[in-house]
C-alpha cells in the first residue's frame, strides 16, 4: 500500500478533466503498472442501461482492474453528493486496506468538491420558494433566470448551464431564503479533513480548440451511422419502459436530453447532432471552471505528447 510517511494516512490519487481528456485512458494506463482499484466520479457512470451515452467503460476495460460506482442504480433513481461522499470514503478506506491505490477518475466536478470540502450546511427546500421561482421561469424561461441569477451571484452562475432549472431554482431559493449568494455562504464553510491524503491530477487541454474536435469525434462516435444504433437507440430502449420522463436527472445528460427531443420530433439528425456538441463543449467549459477554482490540483496537458506518462512519473515520486 502505498502511504504518506508523514501521518500515515493512505494515499488516494484523483484523475480530474473535462469530457473528452482521456482520463479512462490514463486510469487504465496507471492500472497496468501497479495495483489500483478505480472508484468512477461522474454522475451519469452510476446508471444502468445508459451506456452508449455515458462512454462507459468496455467490459474489456472494467475487467483490466476493479471499477466501482458504476452501473448502481435504474435510471429512474437518483444518486446525490452525500450519497456519492459517503460510498467514496468508505471504498477508499477498503481498497486501503486491500494494499491497493484507490484511484478516483471522472469529471463530475461537484463530486470532487463534495468529497473534498464536504457537504453544504444550506437551508433545507421550501416548497413555497420553489413554485414562485417555477412561475417565474415559465414567464421568462430558464435562461432569463440563469440571467437573474448571474446578476445576484455571478460565481454560482458562472458554473451552471443556463438550462440546468433544478441548480439554477435552487441557488436562487437560498439567496431568497438567507439573503446572501450560494457562493458566499459555501466559501465559508469549514473544512472538514479527509481520512487520507488526496492527490488531484487535471487533465486540462493547452489548446480549446482541439479539445472541441475530440468533443465532436467522440459525439460522432456515439451517434453511430442511423437511428438503430449508437445513442438514440439506447434512448429509444429506455423510453419503451414507459416510466422515465426528460425531467428526470438521469434524461438530462448531455446525450440523452438531445437524443429524447430527436425521437419526439423537436429536432432533426443534423440539430440532434449539433446541439449534443455544443452542450458536452458546454459541459466542458462548465467542468474546467470548476477546475480552475481548485488551486491544490496538478495540472498536466491532456494534448502533451505523454500526459498519461507524466502523471506516473509524479506518482512514482511521491513518498511510500
Amino acid at each position: 500500500m502505498i502511504v504518506k510517511a508523514s501521518d500515515a494516512k493512505p494515499l488516494a490519487v484523483a484523475i480530474m478533466g473535462p469530457t473528452a481528456s482521456g482520463k479512462t485512458a490514463a486510469a487504465l494506463a496507471i492500472a497496468r503498472e501497479q495495483p489500483v482499484e478505480i472508484i468512477s466520479v461522474d454522475s451519469a457512470l452510476v446508471y444502468r442501461e445508459m451506456d452508449i451515452g455515458t462512454a462507459k467503460p468496455t467490459a474489456e476495460e472494467l475487467a483490466s482492474a476493479p471499477h466501482h460506482l458504476i452501473d448502481i442504480i435504474d435510471p429512474l433513481d437518483a444518486y446525490s453528493v452525500m450519497q456519492f461522499r459517503t460510498d467514496t470514503l468508505r471504498l477508499v478506506a477498503e481498497i486501503s486496506a486491500r494494499g491497493k491505490l484507490p484511484l478516483l477518475v471522472g469529471g463530475t466536478m461537484m463530486y470532487f468538491k463534495g468529497l473534498a470540502d464536504g457537504l453544504d450546511d444550506l437551508p433545507t427546500a421550501d416548497a413555497g420558494v420553489r413554485a414562485a421561482l417555477d412561475a417565474e421561469a415559465a414567464r421568462i424561461g430558464w435562461p432569463g433566470m440563469h440571467d437573474k441569477l448571474r446578476a445576484l451571484d455571478p460565481v454560482t452562475a458562472e458554473r451552471l448551464a443556463p438550462n440546468d432549472a433544478q441548480r439554477i431554482n435552487r441557488a436562487l431559493e437560498i439567496i431568497e431564503l438567507t439573503g446572501q449568494p450560494m457562493s458566499s455562504l459555501l466559501a465559508r464553510r469549514e473544512k472538514p479533513e479527509l481520512p487520507f491524503d488526496l492527490v488531484s491530477f487535471a487533465l486540462e487541454p493547452s489548446d480549446r480548440a482541439v479539445l472541441h474536435k475530440r468533443i465532436a469525434l467522440r459525439f460522432d462516435q456515439m451517434l453511430g451511422d442511423s437511428d438503430d444504433d449508437g445513442i438514440v437507440a439506447e434512448v429509444a430502449r429506455l423510453r419503451a419502459r414507459g416510466n422515465l420522463s426528460p425531467n428526470l436527472p438521469s434524461m438530462r445528460c448531455v446525450g440523452y436530453r438531445q437524443s429524447w427531443d430527436y425521437l419526439d420530433g423537436k429536432i432533426d439528425r443534423a440539430g440532434l447532432r449539433e446541439t449534443g456538441i455544443i452542450a458536452t463543449r458546454q459541459l466542458a467549459k462548465r467542468q474546467l471552471t470548476w477546475l480552475r477554482a481548485m488551486p491544490d490540483r496538478i495540472v498536466v496537458d491532456c494534448l502533451g505528447r505523454d500526459p498519461t506518462g507524466e502523471i506516473l512519473t509524479q506518482l512514482k515520486g511521491l513518498p511510500s
